[in-house]
């Protein structure tokens, strides 16, 4: 796995970068670049027709005078037409590029087997500048197109200049500073964005706890507006004040970078006008072209330093994004199982989350049969919900592994695997689709399988929150879409359950507290009525959940604390043992009398 320290190299991360644009648009990746060198020409030799413009009026020769005037009027009518040309086709490659970037981008991510990368902070603020230069990757191929056309109007001015004198090549020379301070800057900018990066991620984040809906009430009723304002500034001010001397310091650099061009194109001017053998069409050439040198150096760097700033930097990140998913990917050569002979197996399982050292499983053997049903309990903190987690394979074990049928499930594909898996959790996630596809993506291929919907809906006992929408099914979630409604949160949990319904024969199903705004009769209810089909079709069953009356009705009792499994049976079994299960289990029934 990449080191969160290491970015693979510029150029071949760059390299990588183009590849993926010649496979998504081939063809017009070859025209795009072909117009931008064409457009390139005319300009650079409008200097030259100046030039011979002058030599024919001096020198009375009306046949060059008439070989110039055509030369300049064709050079103009060329730029014009290649330069529209050029960027209309450099537009729609731009924009077929973008859909194809932004979609690999949104694909990686979602294909990284685990959810690591989502907590991990030197990992968020690499991606989150990933997200930023997302957006505008594309224009990079057509910087890279306009940067290979300015230095061709750079060559092409400098063979001019070397026609006048051969000295007059210098002015290369001096321009070398430019471009090294171009291609510097972003680099050094953009290490301190990134090493800063943690505090403009909070500054976004108060900013949308101010101006956002869903913290409204909680943000109103605190009155921690006004906090929420300064902290705000006092982040931005963290991020900004690193930026801002940076910026200031390589900006310094760079205009003594162009004070050295300046002195050197001055130099060169007195130098070809003193000259006893100098004609004015030589003069006028080198001025001409003297000046527009300094104007293709300032837009080579400034694209340069584009490139080095968004592309290099960007293709880095994408690169990098690239090898971390696919590291992940490397050991996973085995299939899921069809169905569950001997069970899944937890050895000596560890697990601590990332940026931390405290475990939150430390050392777990656990032994979970087919068509059993497992509850899991325990405080706040025990690890119930991580053990979950693990078993989907949203982590990988710190030490230990995990066993399904005699196979690590580091080994086994993970996609496959979870195709094998249903299920449904507590911070579940408000899909705001039609009603329909909220419950159907929990087996996409049944999208638009409508008795599957429904028999999902019947199965998470949520006829009644459907039946109250104005259009069934097909009603949009989310008050913020047109004609969409608001529902409940505990509406929105059991569009939750039926989406994790949504699978008839799952290997697992996992159930991590998906039914805490139920009442603990209904949800007793529901469990009870599902375990019941479980157990006959081999399958496990996974129940966390704090209250005890639907957990009793498990095959297998687990008991957490401490980050360790401390008891194991049936509810009888704890219960005779007189130990922390009972003593849970006593404090909540004795709540209900």
């Amino acid at each position: 796995m990449p080191s969160p320290d290491h970015l693979p190299p510029a150029l071949s991360s760059m390299w990588r970068a183009l590849r993926r644009a010649h496979e998504a648009e081939p063809r017009l990746l070859g025209v795009s670049f072909g117009l931008a060198m064409l457009a390139a020409l005319p300009d650079a030799l409008l200097a030259l027709w100046m030039k011979l413009l002058a030599d024919g009026v001096l020198e009375h020769r009306r046949s060059l005078v008439m070989a110039a005037a055509i030369g300049l009027g064709v050079s103009a009518v060329a730029t014009w037409f290649l330069k529209v040309s050029s960027d209309r086709t450099q537009r729609r490659f731009r924009d077929r590029v973008a859909v194809a970037l932004e979609s690999h981008v949104a694909g990686l991510q979602a294909s990284v087997s685990t959810i690591a990368h989502h907590e991990r902070p030197e990992y968020l603020d690499r991606l989150a500048m990933l997200r930023d230069q997302v957006f505008v990757l594309d224009h990079m191929y057509m910087s890279l197109f306009s940067t290979c056309g300015w230095i061709l109007r750079l060559g092409v001015t400098l063979a001019l200049l070397i026609s006048i004198h051969p000295v007059l090549a210098l002015l290369g020379v001096f321009a070398l500073p430019t471009v090294l301070t171009s291609t510097w800057r972003p680099g050094v900018e953009r290490a301190t964005e990134e090493r800063v990066a943690s505090a403009n991620r909070l500054a976004r984040h108060l900013f949308m706890m101010a101006t956002t809906a869903p913290p409204g009430k909680e943000v109103r009723v605190t009155r921690i507006g006004e906090r929420l304002v300064s902290e705000r500034r006092e982040a931005w001010e963290r991020w900004y004040g690193p930026v801002a001397a940076a910026r200031w310091s390589s900006a310094l650099w760079h205009a003594l970078a162009w004070a050295i061009f300046g002195v050197a194109y001055v130099a060169a001017v007195v130098y070809v006008s003193s000259r006893p053998s100098a004609t004015p069409g030589q003069v006028l050439l080198v001025l001409a072209a003297g000046a527009r040198l300094s104007g293709y150096i300032a837009a080579t760097v400034g694209e340069i330093g584009f490139l080095r700033g968004f592309w290099l930097d960007g293709s880095r990140r994408l690169a990098w994004l690239e090898d971390y998913a696919a590291s992940l990917l490397e050991r996973a050569d085995r299939p899921a199982p069809d169905r569950l002979v001997e069970g899944v197996r937890f050895e000596h399982v560890s697990f601590a989350y990332p940026g931390t050292e405290r475990r939150v499983l430390d050392n777990v053997s656990l032994e979970l049969r087919p068509g059993s049903v497992v509850a899991i309990v325990g405080e706040n903190g025990a690890g119930k919900s991580t053990l979950v987690k693990l078993l989907c394979r949203l982590y990988q074990p710190d030490q230990g592994r995990i066993l399904v049928d005699g196979t690590d499930l580091a080994r086994i594909r993970a996609a496959e695997w979870r195709s094998r898996l249903a299920g449904a959790f507590q911070d579940f996630f408000r899909f705001e689709f039609r009603a329909r596809h909220t419950v159907g993506l929990g087996d996409v291929h049944r999208l638009e399988d409508e008795p599957a919907v429904v028999a999902a809906v019947g199965r998470a006992g949520a006829e009644d929150v459907v039946s109250k929408l104005v259009s069934g099914l097909n009603t949009q979630l989310g008050a913020t879409w047109p004609e969409g409604v608001e529902v409940s949160f505990g509406q929105w949990q059991k569009f939750a359950l039926a989406r994790g319904f949504m699978r008839d024969q799952p290997l697992v199903l996992v159930l991590d507290e998906p039914t805490a705004a139920l009442d603990a009769e209904t949800e007793h209810a529901l469990f009870e009525r599902y375990a019941a089909a479980a157990r006959g079709d081999g399958r496990i069953t996974i129940l966390v959940s704090h209250r005890f009356s639907t957990v009793r009705m498990a095959d297998l009792i687990v008991v957490l604390d401490g980050a360790r499994v401390v008891e194991v049976g049936t509810h009888e079994e704890l219960m005779a043992k007189g130990g922390q299960y009972a003593e849970l289990y006593s404090i909540q029934a004795a709540a209900y009398r």
